[in-house]
């Protein structure tokens, strides 16, 4: 099939569910380690504010990846740059299965980050194939699948910890992973990078630079990001111990479930992907941040009863879900040829957050307790809102 007519062809029903669960199944491989990150600790010999470097160092990989590798696509045939990180990210998994000490899973888990950057491959190759009209929602399913995943790694990685050790949950990944490379291989269709003329890799990353001055949406997006992971993140990262401590002490497979309370913010996108098409991406997102600062007022209010904790990680996923979907729909509108490299500053950004948020979320947990840790979210959400309010009154 020849690439020009790939490009203009409308994506089918089936072809966006396929995206959907590639995502979901590629993304889940960089949450398996949180509810396991005492599980791991155990098996190295060290201590629980160590082993959730390992979090934060897949957050990190995943930002580093996004930098790197998402620029490719603006250069290069998607679909086989889609495959040869499916490849890349199985050779990571084993290599997080088979670490024999700390040091090696740290790599590991750095490389598994990297890898798993199949999502953001996909999600402009769908906003391009979408017409204007449907872009945002189809954004929405796409990331509807993306976050099934999330919400779906930490409830696998926690029931399989718990019964059939911690690192096993990394080859049954790689059998995952191999399928999806099977089946994305006879099904993705071919397209071909935008008119390129003489840019390279060098330049494709340098002029990323630029992009923010050239789109200034860009920035919002950027900052709104990263606040909005970095309060995620933490939450997520922190919340293991947290169940595990006193009064819950919860084990693994019990704080996997937890996990399931954020498919209400997956099965939130795709309305998120609708009210931004009809309404306003922008009003979406202003909503939504005011959304994931109830949810850390929730934290800091009921946060040792478990219906608390609950009704906070519905808030929470549900804000941030919905402030993603709502960026992506207003960074993909931009610019068709430089699609890839917008959406790498956005994500690497964003992830940067995550990666913060996490380290943060343990430090503060460590030193000052569950209430030390609820002030991420009342500062990041606070800075979110004070440059959404700022944006909006420049326009």
């Amino acid at each position: 099939m020849e690439s020009h007519n790939v490009n203009h062809a409308k994506l089918s029903g089936k072809m966006i569910a396929l995206m959907a669960a590639a995502s979901g199944i590629a993304v889940a491989n960089i949450y398996y380690i949180q509810p396991l990150l005492n599980s791991a600790a155990e098996y190295f010999n060290i201590s629980g504010s160590q082993a959730s470097l390992l979090a934060t160092l897949t957050q990190t990989g995943y930002a580093l990846g996004l930098f790197l590798i998402l620029p490719i696509a603006d250069l290069t045939e998607r679909k086989k740059l889609i495959l040869t990180m499916i490849f890349l990210s199985v050779l990571s998994l084993l290599g997080m299965y088979f670490s024999t000490n700390f040091i090696l899973a740290c790599v590991a888990c750095l490389a598994v980050g990297i890898t798993s950057v199949i999502p953001q491959l996909l999600l402009p190759l769908c906003a391009k194939l979408s017409d204007e009209q449907v872009r945002g929602k189809n954004i929405g399913h796409i990331m509807s699948g993306l976050l099934t995943g999330v919400v779906l790694s930490r409830v696998v990685s926690g029931a399989v910890g718990k019964y059939m050790g911690w690192k096993s949950i990394y080859i049954i990944a790689v059998v995952l992973m191999a399928i999806l490379f099977a089946v994305l291989k006879f099904t993705l269709p071919v397209c071909t990078a935008d008119e390129k003329g003489d840019l390279n890799y060098a330049s494709s990353i340098k002029s990323m630079f630029s992009l923010p001055k050239k789109f200034p949406i860009i920035i919002e997006a950027a900052i709104n990001g990263f606040m909005i992971l970095a309060a995620f993140s933490a939450l997520w990262t922190v919340l293991t111990f947290h169940l595990q401590g006193t009064p819950f002490n919860f084990e693994t497979n019990i704080i996997g479930l937890f996990g399931i309370l954020g498919v209400s913010g997956a099965m939130f996108a795709p309305v998120a992907g609708k009210i931004s098409d009809r309404k306003s991406a922008k009003f979406t997102v202003g909503i939504n941040i005011a959304i994931i600062l109830v949810s850390y007022l929730c934290f800091i209010t009921f946060g040792f009863k478990v219906w608390g904790l609950i009704a906070g990680v519905i808030l929470l996923d549900m804000g941030v879900n919905s402030c993603n979907v709502a960026n992506q729909t207003r960074i993909q509108s931009l610019s068709e040829s430089e699609r890839n490299r917008i959406t790498s500053i956005y994500m690497v950004t964003m992830f940067a957050g995550g990666a913060v948020g996490s380290h943060l979320g343990s430090a503060l947990y460590n030193h000052f307790g569950w209430y030390g840790f609820c002030s991420i979210g009342i500062i990041t959400q606070l800075i979110a809102m004070i440059v959404h309010i700022i944006s909006s009154k420049k326009r």
